[in-house]
């Protein structure tokens, strides 16, 4: 193995920067080929030592201290930094620099996209754009000045305020732009080009008003309706519900193809990923509106969570990313349904971020140190750093955390905060010590809570044991117990809620030791009460308790709470499906089959999106974590059989003709009540694709053939796929019907690497003409949805999956480094598989450490492989 692995940056090394920038000019002369960047910034001393600025692929034309252009013997240029020597305590700093955007294909900093030129400067993009001192807690004010050839780049946009635009000689023209806000580098934005534009306005609480727009590529604007839309509900929901109004004139967005990410909150600027900006009823799915409601609120949340208050340094990332997720999910759930809300959710963090916490890539939620930054963006920070807000809210209670925020905004308005400032504000409304809820953020792991009832029916006493168990990492090798808030209820079986003296509805336990007990009294009945645990996923743990699996079916039958039901028939069906996979069980339970159809039926008229959901069964990747050593192909056959299985249930079978034969709702609206609607028609499509007969492959082809949106077309051929793979006549058809919508296309390789069964499937996809390894999108489409979700496929006992992922992660590693990493997390559980897969990922891991590697794959590479 190579031995210059990354050198981590720790946490415990931190030291404020030791001068003030407290404004800078900046002027882009642009170009392709060239952009100059001229800046002129005031800088103040704040503690000793040379002024150190980072620069990366830079040709630096002039440094120039108070007037006076400096030598070489003045500073010290190095391929990351310009360090300037013996400077005054005062002084105003000129550096003009040169760079080069159709060069990055890094896709960070100043770089071209459809032959516009736009930036990504979180989290050290800004670098590749001039020398700065590119870290978070620079907070400066920004003046900037752009120039382009008017022909090329019509369109002039940066942060902040429009000023002053005029023509310029050769056929250019310029625009300033001011932002009054002083903000770290990673905010800065700057997009040039040729656009059509989607325009509107809004008036904030106080009256002003506020004129936004979204800029695309020629042709798409009123495909930016929707995300117009989820824009001003945005505002208006955070005013509402966090008294937060916008503070800009304008708020602009541009949508680009080529994007790492999903969306940058850039201050008055946001850059988007344009499969989160386009959207209409023939080439967009629910889900895909879905998604930019999300994205759209998420990012405008930021310009207060992590704008306005941004974060002190990277490890601080979770209290921007963390807090602005909780702050999404609470206004999606408020958009649409909350327990549907809450059930998507919680499959995502199971999915992606409890296996994180399980292996070799788990870290805490602010970790003590990280090698690559680039890295630190995971379902840890993210999702597990949600769930660390929505505990705090439990454990202090509405009002406080209300009182909490409003503090938080008041008093840490235009700093760069960590965690313990925004602590300090709970506590003090709340008036709670919550020192010990801080481990969280320390201890990586996903606790157990083990649960013993006893009921002593002559009695009606009840005892509640809890234990909790964290699991030792080479993080934390000592772990200590959490403060677990627990949301429990009594049940009768019946659909009601027994009495006890602790009263008769929903509960609040904190389990904050090692172990704990809950005692209750009721009236004497014939059996112990069902008891609902962590209802509403109140705490991120496992949950084992004593059910019986007469009393499992009994709580489904009877739950008050949707996501405790549905999770309920989740461990049902995950107890079914191992003992497919690994038991001698030769196919699904019956009395489980009648349980979850006629949850599903009882739901469907009244609230069709949580019936489809309770179709849905565990993934492959989240049943990964319920048994070792992992089998990924039986676990791939189990889920196929337990779901084809579903639709030989009699009921169900009616439900799903019933539902099928009712026309799709026009017009099209992509609401809660119509998505949940064909959330619904498109679970019984796949429950068609999973059975497969003839019967059904018949009825697939028909649906697809009349199929009306792009959310039914889409669903079929995913179900055609399952049944007959890609040679199926819908594939075909379906690429040439969309072969000039790139968006759509992404979409065709994705069913694609889901269908396939081999490496050869994913070289094939890969060696298609549409297959561009440059743009992120494309290869998340065939590359991340492989190793993602056709794990059967990927973790192939020869290897032969991780091989072909292999090579294309060296091939992307050399153009895009990120984008790289990320698909490397595929492997972060390996060490769970089945021998022969094992040692075949272990080889390849080692075969790529021996490589030559960015220090963003090296870095995942050597985390898989390190055994603490």
């Amino acid at each position: 193995m190579r031995t210059d692995t990354p050198v981590p940056i720790k946490l415990e090394d931190y030291a404020p920067y030791p001068f003030q920038i407290q404004q800078v000019h900046l002027v882009f002369r642009l170009g392709a080929a060239e952009t100059e960047v001229d800046s002129r910034m005031l800088v103040e001393r704040t503690g000793p030592g040379d002024l150190v600025l980072n620069g990366v692929g830079l040709d630096l034309r002039s440094v120039v201290l108070d007037g006076r252009t400096l030598s070489g013997d003045d500073y010290t240029l190095t391929d990351e930094s310009l360090t300037v020597h013996d400077v005054p305590d005062r002084f105003e700093l000129s550096i003009s620099v040169t760079n080069h955007p159709d060069r990055n294909t890094a896709l960070s900093g100043l770089y071209v996209s459809g032959g516009r030129l736009c930036t990504q400067c979180e989290a050290d993009g800004f670098r590749r754009i001039t020398y700065w001192p590119d870290r978070p807690d620079v907070m400066s004010r920004f003046h900037v000045r752009v120039e382009g050839v008017k022909a090329e780049y019509p369109y002039l946009l940066s942060n902040g305020t429009p000023g002053a635009a005029g023509d310029l000689a050769g056929g250019r023209h310029f625009v300033e732009w001011d932002d009054p806000h002083p903000k770290p580098s990673y905010l800065f934005a700057l997009c040039a080009g040729d656009y059509d534009v989607f325009t509107d306005t809004f008036t904030t609480m106080n009256g002003r008003e506020v004129d936004l727009a979204i800029h695309v590529d020629k042709g798409d604007a009123e495909r930016a309706a929707y995300a117009m839309d989820s824009l001003k509900r945005s505002m208006a929901w955070d005013e509402a519900v966090f008294g937060r109004e916008y503070d800009l004139g304008v708020f602009n967005i541009v949508a680009v193809r080529d994007f790492n990410f999903g969306a940058m909150e850039n201050k008055g600027l946001n850059v988007f990923n344009s499969a989160y900006v386009l959207a209409d009823e023939a080439t967009a799915t629910d889900f895909d509106f879905e998604a930019i409601e999300s994205i759209v609120a998420h990012e405008y949340f930021h310009n207060w969570t992590g704008n306005r208050i941004t974060c002190r340094d990277w490890f601080q990332l979770c209290l921007k990313e963390g807090l602005t997720v909780f702050r999404d999910q609470e206004f999606s759930a408020d958009m649409r349904a909350r327990p549907v809300q809450r059930i998507k959710d919680v499959i995502r963090l199971r999915t992606r971020q409890f296996a994180e916490d399980g292996g070799p890539l788990a870290h805490a939620v602010r970790p003590k140190s990280y090698a690559s930054v680039d890295n630190l963006y995971t379902a840890t920070v993210y999702e597990k750093g949600s769930e660390l807000i929505r505990m705090l809210k439990t454990l202090i209670g509405d009002e406080a955390f209300a009182s909490g925020m409003d503090l938080y905004f008041e008093r840490f308005d235009g700093q760069a905060a960590t965690i313990e400032d925004f602590y300090s504000c709970f506590a003090e409304a709340s008036g709670q010590d919550l020192s010990h809820f801080m481990v969280w953020y320390s201890q990586p792991g996903t606790p157990t809570v083990t649960v013993t009832h006893i009921f002593d029916a002559e009695s009606g006493d009840g005892v509640i044991s809890l234990q909790q168990s964290n699991p030792a990492t080479s993080i934390v090798k000592a772990p200590q117990p959490l403060p677990i808030p627990l949301r429990w209820a009594l049940l009768d079986g019946e659909g009601g809620h027994v009495e006890s003296d602790q009263g008769s509805g929903e509960q609040t336990f904190i389990l904050d030791t090692a172990s704990a007990e809950i005692r209750y009294k009721t009236a004497p009945r014939g059996t112990r009460p069902l008891l609902s645990l962590n209802r509403g996923f109140s705490a991120p743990v496992h949950v084992k308790d004593d059910l019986s699996l007469a009393e499992q079916h009994a709580l489904v039958r009877s739950e008050t709470n949707p996501f405790n039901q549905w999770d309920r028939l989740q461990s049902l069906v995950k107890r079914d499906l191992l003992a497919m996979a690994y038991g001698d069980a030769n196919g699904p339970d019956a009395e489980l089959i009648d349980t979850l159809a006629m949850a599903v039926m009882r739901a469907a008229p009244a609230d069709p999106a949580f019936a489809a959901l309770l179709t849905g069964v565990p993934s492959v990747a989240e049943l990964f974590q319920a048994h070792a050593p992992v089998h990924p192909a039986r676990l791939s056959r189990a889920r196929s059989h337990l779901r084809g299985a579903l639709l030989d249930h009699p009921g169900l079978a009616d439900l799903a003709q019933t539902v099928l034969a009712a026309p799709s709702p026009t017009p099209f609206k992509p609401d809660a009540a119509q998505a949940g609607g064909r959330a619904l028609r498109g679970a019984m499509i796949s429950l068609m694709g999973a059975r497969g007969n003839a019967a059904d492959r018949e009825t697939l082809a028909q649906l697809y053939d009349s199929a009306p949106n792009m959310t039914e077309q889409l669903a079929c051929l995913r179900a055609v796929g399952e049944a007959e793979g890609l040679e199926a006549k819908p594939f075909a058809d379906f690429y040439a019907q969309w072969k000039d919508q790139p968006l759509v296309v992404d979409k065709w390789f994705q069913v694609g690497a889901m269908a396939i069964e081999s490496a050869d499937g994913l070289k094939a996809l890969t060696g298609h003409e549409d297959f561009d390894l440059s743009n992120p999108n494309r290869v998340r489409s065939v590359a991340g949805v492989f190793t993602m979700q056709n794990l059967a496929a990927f973790h192939a006992p020869d290897g032969s999956g991780y091989r072909a992922i292999a090579d294309l992660v060296v091939q992307a590693d050399a153009r895009n480094p990120a984008l790289a990493a990320r698909l490397l997390t595929a492997f972060e559980q390996w060490r769970s598989l089945e021998p022969d897969a094992r040692g075949q990922a272990e080889q390849v891991l080692k075969g790529l450490a021996d490589g030559d590697l960015s220090k963003n794959a090296m870095d995942i590479v050597s985390r898989a492989l390190s055994t603490g």
